[in-house]
């Protein structure tokens, strides 16, 4: 099969992804994570700056997305079916539990934050669309990683599980366990296993052909979600529904 790769341009694209997931590092360690030279890294950076991809802040310097990505960002969430179908509902849901919503798709052996609504409570939790983790850890990555195919389960508990806090699962027969509970119930918790004293449910939607296709999740405090923990649930399989619900209906 004919490869018809520019890999300058996958190269470029490579460093961009990581400057996306990992903001605020300098040219060497970029360098360091794209596979590049410090050298090569350094004019892949510059050009993308002269396109206002990326930017340059000092002290470092270090390297943030500018207002080019910006741009692409927003016209995906446009473009994409899925993030296009669920916003009205995401928004619906965080503003109704003011508490920090997300939506989260499996990308290999990690879950991605493709949309997100902020509380206007404080909260400890920030992670906005485009962070990503891998699928041991917090409940919508779970629940991804329990509706995943055997084979991804498969690699995933064969792979070292980092630790975020006391709290996560980083033994294969408990995370066994886990994703059996989750695959019964229907949904995910997480109880600070991402950031300590924070809990998080997460519920599935489904595609046309009734595959689990993204987690809807809610985030805030333990001890307000232990008050609010029958009512936060009803209303994510709610709004879940009714995402799904409109992604059979498109289809």
């Amino acid at each position: 099969m004919t490869d018809y790769t520019i890999s300058a341009v996958d190269e470029a694209m490579a460093l961009l992804l990581i400057v996306a997931q990992r903001p605020g590092l300098g040219v060497t360690e970029l360098a360091k994570l794209s596979g590049n030279t410090k050298a090569r890294a350094f004019r892949i950076l510059f050009t993308l700056e002269q396109r206002n991809f990326v930017v340059r802040k000092n002290p470092g310097p270090c390297y943030f997305l500018d207002i080019q990505s910006l741009y692409i960002g927003v016209a995906a969430q446009e473009q994409i079916a899925l993030v296009r179908t669920a916003r009205q509902y995401l928004l619906a849901l965080g503003r109704e539990c003011n508490e920090n919503v997300q939506l989260r798709v499996r990308d290999g052996l990690e879950c991605v934050c493709i949309d997100h609504w902020q509380s206007t409570r404080t909260t400890k939790t920030q992670s906005g669309a485009g962070s990503r983790r891998k699928l041991h850890a917090g409940a919508s990555c779970k629940l991804l990683l329990a509706y995943a195919p055997p084979e991804v389960k498969h690699a995933l508990l064969n792979s070292e599980l980092q630790r975020y806090s006391k709290n996560t699962i980083t033994q294969r027969s408990k995370m066994t366990q886990e994703l059996s509970k989750i695959l019964s119930e229907g949904h995910a918790i997480s109880d600070g296993e991402i950031t300590p004293d924070v809990l998080a449910i997460a519920v599935p939607i489904f595609d046309a052909q009734n595959e689990v296709v993204a987690a809807l999740s809610l985030a805030g405090p333990k001890l307000r979600f232990d008050e609010q923990h029958g009512q936060y649930l009803e209303r994510l399989q709610h709004y879940a529904a009714l995402i799904s619900s409109a992604l059979k209906n498109s289809a």
